[in-house]
Parts: C-alpha cells; structure tokens; sequence
C-alpha cells in the first residue's frame, strides 16, 4: 500500500498539517512570482496539465497556453494585481489541494477572490492544476 500511495504523490505516514504548510508557502512563492515579475518562476509552479478559467470564452488548457495568456500581467514595473492565501485544505491521502484567498489591485482593493486546485506531483512538489477567479461581489450599503 505506500508504495501505491507514494506512486500517487502521498506517502505512507499522511502528514495533513505538513501538506497544508507545503501548499500556503508554494502559494506565497507563486503569488511573490507575479510580484517579482518573475514569468519563468510563475510557469514553475504551473502543472503541464493545468487548466486556468482566465477568459469567458473558454478555459486556458495546458501551461503553455497558460504562460501565453499571462504573460500581459507580467508587463510592466509593477504587478497589476496580488493574491494571498487565506485558506488551505489538503485530501487525507495529500495528492491534492486547495487554496484560496483575496486578490487585490495594485491600489490596494479588493477585487476578486481567487481558487486554486493543486496537485503533489512529486514528494513536496506541488503545482497547480486548476485556476479560477471570482470577482469581489458589490459593496453593501
């Protein structure tokens, strides 16, 4: 059985808490990505399978196509747009994960709120998967 778990990114002695510390810091470092203007670091934490849900008209499949439509938010001096984690859960097996957090213009509001699915791909390697954005809702009055 640890060797199908280890085959599938898991190991034998699941260690949820450790996952989870795993995926908010590869987040962070992602997110910091965007912030250095960093393309090449941004591409690293992509899955080659990724799939980003970027464009209304159809979803972004395939990290090369990802890196190809991002590429404009890496334009410029500074980023036009950041994201942190809020939250973080990991399946018990720690092959998969989810994150999500605000994102906020370079002015500093609040405009969205982003998910993002990963996936271990090696012990302690984890990329993302999935990738999609919400706007913020309006303000209330």
């Amino acid at each position: 059985m640890a060797g199908v778990l280890m085959a599938h990114g898991g190991d034998a002695a699941a260690d949820p808490a450790r996952w989870q510390a795993e995926v908010a810091a590869a987040e962070h470092a992602f997110a910091r990505s965007m912030a250095a203007r960093d393309l090449a670091a941004f591409s690293g934490w992509l899955s080659e399978q990724a799939v980003f849900f970027t464009t209304p008209d159809a979803p972004l499949r395939g990290k090369a196509a990802v890196v190809g439509h991002w590429q404009r938010f890496f334009d410029g001096p500074a980023a036009p747009f950041s994201w942190a984690p809020d939250r973080v859960e990991v399946l018990a097996d720690g092959t998969l994960a989810h994150s999500s957090g605000p994102v906020h213009a370079a002015d500093g509001r609040l405009i969205g709120r982003f998910n993002s699915i990963w996936r271990q791909e090696a012990p302690g390697v984890w990329r993302v998967v999935f990738d999609r954005g919400e706007a913020a809702p309006p303000p209330t009055r």
